[in-house]
Order: C-alpha cells, then structure tokens, then sequence
C-alpha cells in the first residue's frame, strides 16, 4: 500500500523539495549525476545485503542451540530495505555537489557500504548520506556543500517544519529536533547579544533552509541515533554546542555536517548508558503502544479463563464423588 511505510513520506518530501531547489532556487544540477547517485545507491544496497545473505547460509546450524534466535540465525532473510538507499540517494541530491561522475558514485557506494560495516551489535552509528558527503569531501577534490542553497525565505522554514513534523510525528523523533534546534538557538542568542547585534541577524542564521532540513530529516534518522530519549537529549544538544563551535570559532560553513559525523560513534556510548527499545520501520512508536495495551488485557482474560476452567474442573470432580455411592470396605 502506498504510503503505508514512514520511509514512503521521506522519499515523498525529500523529491518534492529536490525539485522545489531545481524549479525556485535556480539550481545547476545536473540530472545525470542524479541518475549515478541514485542508480549507484541501489545497486550497492542490493550487492551487499546479498553478500550479507549469502554470508548467513554459510552459517552452520546448530540443533540443539539453546537460542531460538541463535538457531534459525543461518537461514534468516535479510531484509532488502530498497527505500532507506533511495533515501540516502536524495540526500546526497538535495546537499553534494560535484562535478564529476566518478565523486557520486564514490559517495553514495560508501553511504551505503557504511551501514554494513560501522555496527554496534547489529546497530549502524553512522547517518549514511552524512557519511557519504563527508567522504567526497575528504577523499575527492571536487565535492563541495552548499549550505546557503535554500537561501533565508520564511516559506521554506514552514515548508521543511511542515513536512518534517509529518515524519517526526510518525517515528516519535520529535524530541531530537527541538533539543538540537533548541539548544543551537539559544547559543546564537547568547552570542548575538554579546555581540551587540540587532535581532535580524540572529533570525537570519536560524532561517537557513540547509539547518531545519539537517534537522528535520538528517539528524532524526531513528536506525543510526541513540535508543533512549535521554539519549537523543545529550547526543543532539552536544551536536548543537559542536556545531556552534565549529561555525562562529573556526568559520566552519558545513558545520553542522562535520559534527554530526565526529559525534556519531557517541551513540554507542549513549545506548550502553541509557537502554531502550531498538526502533524497528515496521513498527513505529503509535503501533508498539497499541499493541502493548492490546497484549495486557488479553493476557490477563487468558489467566482469568485458565483460571475459572480449573475452577469448573474441580466443582465436576467433586460433585461426582459426592454422587457415588458408598459401600462399606468391609
């Protein structure tokens, strides 16, 4: 069903706005090297979750494995997840340039090959387009981020506030944008009154188109930060408290990109302090709710009808004893 998935939405919006940056804002995209990026992020999706796959059935199985799970680990499917690469293509659309072929594909193969390798039981840490950008950046020549492409215009913000809050709701994320936009919002505050500045460029700085999409789609991905609210607290005010470091002490304009990628390995450290649920795409946070209130009742009827049929079983056999009659032993 469409739209049935959140990633269907992502996939939605995240095209709608590849567009809006093309048709308003003037952009010289090529669409051939979309087409390589987006071709390249699938094709490396499909090629390593069928290394992965066949990796698995080389795996003995074990008969008497005291684990379920452990037992069935050689024969377990391995779930294709063609839209989260389609996802990461987007991004790498919406937020890298370059002018060559062969820096997209370097990009969006190693977004992609990232999730496979940089794990914590079984978790990736990494944001792949995030990892994908910062590895053109590093490894290449011609890659560049421009983080003024959206410009300043209210109507994005509610745009990108719009949609992104669509999303949010659905994977109940909503804590890591406000705590990182928060805490980013207060520092420039702080700093524009240090300074002396009239409250415009304050306004300004937060009104970037590139900040709320990094902090409505990319810092948000639920599969790569920390499981617990307290968690995500301290992972996106510390991203925040980087960011505003790199930008206003070291005029680093893709800021907010470098420090995601230096405090993405802190979710491990998070998740070992603060246990919770892993989030799961097939289940979002409304559904794990409703199914928790659903299970309780059902398995308390289920002890009360156990408990009045051993009742009833109890009452026959008795009143069946009383209904022999009795004879005398001797």
């Amino acid at each position: 069903m469409l739209l049935k998935d959140v990633r269907d939405y992502q996939i939605l919006f995240l095209s709608l706005f590849l567009f809006l940056g093309i048709w308003t804002r003037d952009w010289t995209l090529r669409p051939d090297l979309i087409l390589v990026v987006m071709v390249t992020c699938l094709a490396t999706q499909w090629l390593a979750v069928s290394i992965k796959q066949n990796l698995f059935n080389l795996l003995p199985v074990q008969d008497n494995c005291p684990n379920e799970l452990d037992s069935g680990l050689a024969n377990a499917p391995v779930n294709l997840s063609l839209r989260s690469a389609f996802i990461t293509a987007l991004g790498l659309s919406l937020l890298l340039r370059a002018d060559s072929y062969s820096t997209m594909i370097l990009a969006g193969a190693l977004a992609i090959v990232s999730k496979f390798i940089f794990k914590f039981r079984n978790k990736h840490f990494f944001n792949p387009a995030n990892f994908g950008i910062i590895a053109a950046l590093i490894l290449t020549k011609d890659a560049w981020v421009s983080p003024g492409q959206w410009g300043d215009e209210w109507w994005y913000a509610l745009l990108f506030a719009g949609t992104g809050g669509t999303i949010l709701k659905r994977v109940g994320r909503w804590d890591t944008t406000a705590a990182f936009l928060g805490s980013y919002a207060l520092l420039e505050a702080i700093r524009n009154i240090w300074l002396g500045w009239t409250w415009d460029v304050f306004l300004h700085r937060l009104m970037s188109g590139s900040l709320l999409l990094f902090a409505l789609f990319m810092i948000t991905d639920p599969r790569s930060i920390p499981n617990a609210r307290s968690g995500r607290l301290v992972w996106a005010m510390s991203i925040a408290l980087f960011t505003f470091t790199l930008r206003n002490q070291f005029f680093v304009s893709t800021a907010v990109f470098w420090a995601l990628f230096a405090l993405a390995p802190l979710t491990i450290l998070l998740d070992f302090i603060w246990s919770a649920p892993r989030f799961s795409w097939g289940e979002t946070p409304s559904t794990v709710f409703s199914n928790l209130d659903n299970s309780k009742p059902d398995d308390v009827e289920s002890e009360s009808n156990t408990s009045r049929l051993a009742i009833s079983a109890h009452e026959e056999s008795v009143a069946t004893l009383t209904e022999i009659p009795s004879t005398p032993l001797f």
